[in-house]
């Protein structure tokens, strides 16, 4: 699947009526000064079991908390669409909304309600707001030529590519996911956003064609026993999905090109693998690694399943990898 996102729909693509039940909620939102910070599950299911957390009282609660609402507390017409686009469902709690929206900076991004227990759910949460950060510190230098291509690898709700796009306005920006409703999702974000991309379904980059100047990933990097893409890191502790993003961008980066990962690691008697294993891929393909590690304790609770057994913390890194020769 492959499409673009513009000033007007790109010809021949059949954007159906969630996408255009998406655009009217976010453009709604917007003209209400909607805001809402999204914080981690834990905090999200904290407050929602507070005695007063039972009912939507006003756009937050519908669209930030996931809580259920009474028919006249939407606009009509907007509910009306949303309800036909399978995007609110009834229930014995009254109304609910299937989709949740985030601020991130100045831009709104829809993405999967609370909780997020499907396989195809689309997460956006602290991560992705240090995601963003991290990508704006890295790319107050960007690639100076005309066409000089971008990748967010694993989109989700676009985050990353969105949050790369104004610091970088002469690049390609190509958004990928293994999940359509992330990149249906991350199409709407984008063009609210006002970002130009192309968009490709697939686990790899045979998709785009020659070298890559930048590429952005936020793999997932805990066990997952469901199996949820977003969420399950595979191997090494979690940390196989990033080494395999890495692996795949490395060897394709051009001269100066930048391979930029935000995930977590698994630190195991003191040692990081993934920092090890990231530093001989740099090595071997003759570039340049910088790796911090900018939390040394989330996720605490893992440490009581028996996949994370021997690990002593699981921290959170970023790296930066650069091509300085061929």
């Amino acid at each position: 699947m492959e499409f673009l996102v513009a000033d007007r729909p790109a010809a021949g693509v059949d954007e159906g009526p969630r996408i255009s039940a998406l655009r009217t909620l976010l453009g709604f939102l917007k003209g209400r000064d909607y805001h809402f910070i999204t914080p981690t599950p834990a905090t999200h299911a904290r407050v929602l079991a507070r005695p007063d957390r039972r009912q939507a009282g006003d756009l937050r609660d519908i669209f930030g908390w996931s809580l259920p609402f009474a028919e006249d507390l939407l606009d009509a017409s907007l509910r009306t669409a949303l309800e036909a686009a399978g995007l609110i469902e009834r229930t014995g709690y009254g109304l609910h909304s299937k989709v949740r929206v985030s601020t991130l900076g100045s831009y709104l991004l829809a993405h999967s309600a609370y909780p997020t227990d499907d396989k195809d759910a689309v997460f956006f949460g602290p991560d992705s707001y240090r995601f963003a950060r991290f990508i704006a510190d890295e790319l107050r230098r960007c690639p100076g030529r005309q066409g000089a291509t971008l990748v967010d690898i694993g989109t989700g709700a676009g985050a990353g590519a969105i949050a790369a796009a104004h610091c970088c306005p002469k690049v390609e920006i190509v958004m990928t996911d293994i999940n359509p409703a992330a990149l249906r999702l991350a199409q709407v974000n984008a063009e609210a956003a006002g970002v130009l991309a192309r968009f490709l379904e697939g686990d790899d980059l045979s998709g785009i064609q020659g070298a890559l100047d930048l590429v952005l990933a936020n793999p997932p990097y805990i066990i997952d026993p469901a199996g949820r893409a977003y969420r399950d890191g595979g191997e090494l502790h979690g940390a196989g999905v990033a080494m395999a993003m890495a692996s795949e961008a490395v060897p394709r980066l051009a001269q100066g090109g930048r391979f930029l990962l935000y995930t977590g690691s698994a630190i195991v008697r003191g040692e990081d693998a993934l920092h090890a294993r990231l530093m001989q891929l740099a090595a071997m393909e003759g570039c340049r690694l910088r790796y911090e590690e900018i939390d040394p304790d989330v996720f605490g609770e893992e440490l009581e399943t028996a996949a994370y057994a021997d690990v002593e913390r699981i921290a959170l890194v970023t790296a930066a990898i650069e091509r300085t020769n061929l």
